[in-house]
């Protein structure tokens, strides 16, 4: 293993956003052509969301997600490679994170069961507190 190998997992929470993105967009764009709404009735903040199904305003609230704790995990990536301290096991915890949140964007922008979604989230949660804690005793041990 690379230490540049940690980036792998990294761009791929990258690739998730970014296809989050655009299948919102796709969504919001064909929902509001295709119930002929008025771009100018959306200027009042929060109206999209108020007259979306769930099916149109999910995947903008998964994006929202995707800028939460995966901010924490950039963060980490980017401090365990300035440190030098990736290794296997941060490697593979970064994709347990990354499928994790994957699988969990998928229930969130598709048929959104809340308990399926929660599940995959405290996963990949618990998956990035562990990393985290890990180099913080690291960070305790070399000081």
């Amino acid at each position: 293993m690379t230490p540049t190998t940690i980036f792998a997992p990294f761009l791929a929470m990258m690739g998730l956003t970014f296809v989050v993105w655009l299948y919102m967009y796709i969504r919001r764009i064909r929902f509001i052509k295709g119930n002929n709404v008025n771009p100018r009735d959306l200027e009042k903040p929060g109206e999209l969301a108020r007259i979306s199904p769930p099916a149109i305003s999910n995947p903008s609230d998964n994006l929202k997600n995707l800028f939460e704790l995966p901010v924490l995990f950039y963060a980490l990536v980017l401090y365990l490679w300035v440190t030098h301290q990736t290794d296997d096991i941060y490697v593979a915890a970064a994709w347990v994170f990354v499928i994790f949140r994957a699988l969990h964007s998928v229930v969130h922008c598709t048929f959104n069961r809340v308990m399926a979604r929660f599940t995959l989230y405290i996963i990949s949660a618990l998956t990035l507190w562990a990393m985290i804690g890990r180099a913080v005793l690291n960070y305790i041990a070399a000081t």
